[in-house]
């Protein structure tokens, strides 16, 4: 069976994620799309507009000095514009390793991702590493 077109949108967005490929996410997502980050750690917040969501996603980069690495577990989607992931999320920074479970909902609409609402297992975990 073929992957759906919005899982396979999403997979998409994984994989430039994970290279750092900044060009092909903009061309993935709309100009006012939105991401939520969970938590009360420094990132923690709502990133609005492209631009404010791509330099949150350098930014995380740039903190963990490249070593952030996301591999999705699961693609579940709904056929009506809603896609989540369940993904497995590495890094390091300033001493710390972080190794932890997590998922986003994205919203897709005309074939361009609007909103990413991300969800981590544990919370404290990940706080901790980004404070």
């Amino acid at each position: 069976m073929a992957e759906h077109a919005h899982a396979a949108l999403v997979r998409r967005g994984y994989d430039a994620f994970s290279s750092g490929d900044m060009e092909t996410l903009s061309g993935l997502m709309t100009g006012d799309c939105t991401h939520h980050v969970p938590g009360n750690s420094s990132l923690s917040g709502d990133y609005k507009g492209l631009n404010a969501v791509l330099e949150y996603y350098r930014q995380l980069g740039s903190e963990t000095a490249g070593t952030m690495r996301v591999d999705v577990q699961h693609l579940f989607t709904d056929g009506r514009g809603h896609v989540m992931s369940v993904h497995r999320v590495t890094a390091e920074r300033k001493g710390r390793h972080l190794d932890a479970m997590g998922g986003i909902m994205f919203r897709i609409v005309g074939e361009k991702i609007t909103d990413l609402d991300e969800c981590v297992e544990d919370l404290d975990i990940v706080d901790q590493f980004w404070n």
